[in-house]
């Protein structure tokens, strides 16, 4: 379960054993959490489950993904990899 980014109290991170999903991102603050799948070609996000959160926090969390989309992708890559070899 490697974390790759923490701002703002939050803690984005990856699942090692989710399989073949699509390139999503887990994410938790407090009692707070969700999950994100990450739309490449839309850049766009489609919000997979929350639980515990207010319109603000998914705001919140939502612009933390989106200003960190890129590196979020980069990170999801090289973890495939890794897993995989």
């Amino acid at each position: 379960m490697p974390t790759i980014l923490l701002i703002l109290g939050w803690r984005l991170f990856f699942y090692s054993n989710e399989g073949h999903e699509p390139i999503h991102i887990h994410c938790r603050k407090g009692s707070m959490e969700c999950k994100f799948w990450l739309d490449i070609e839309a850049f766009d996000l489609i919000e997979s489950f929350s639980f515990n959160m207010g319109e603000k926090d998914k705001r919140e969390i939502r612009k933390i993904i989106f200003q960190n989309f890129d590196y979020i992708v980069d990170q999801w890559n090289e973890f495939q990899r890794r897993i995989n070899q």
